[in-house]
């Protein structure tokens, strides 16, 4: 079973940027589309961005869209990366990191589509 592990989160002030990135346990980059969410307490886990496996199609949320970016490196283990810049304070909450493998090759919104997540890592931005 393949397990993520995600990194980067911190505490940041409002307009500042950070890079999350996510790691397999183990090289998976064949038909291993990847995907970013967000859950805030109280609220449920939300889409943010997806990248399919070869890095050539990707989705994101309205609210996310012009200042996130997603990105994948498959050369040597494969590395989703989620690159955020002019942060909001409505960004705050637990990031996570999702994968399938699929042999459909697009890369999907919908979280149940995902088989394998990370454990989250905490975004807090203050205005």
């Amino acid at each position: 079973q393949v397990q993520l592990a995600e990194s980067g989160g911190g505490s940041v002030q409002a307009g500042d940027s950070l890079r999350l990135s996510c790691a397999p346990s183990e090289r998976a980059s064949l038909w291993f589309h990847m995907a970013w969410f967000r859950q805030v307490a109280g609220r449920e886990r939300e889409f943010i961005a997806t990248i399919n496996w070869r890095g050539d199609k990707k989705y994101y949320s309205d609210s996310v869209k012009g200042r996130f970016t997603i990105s994948r490196d498959n050369a040597v283990k494969t590395t989703v990366y989620l690159q955020m810049a002019n942060l909001k304070p409505e960004d705050t909450g637990v990031y996570y990191c999702a994968a399938v493998y699929s042999s459909i090759d697009d890369a999907f919104r919908d979280e149940r589509r995902y088989s394998h997540w990370g454990q989250g890592t905490q975004v807090t931005v203050s205005s």
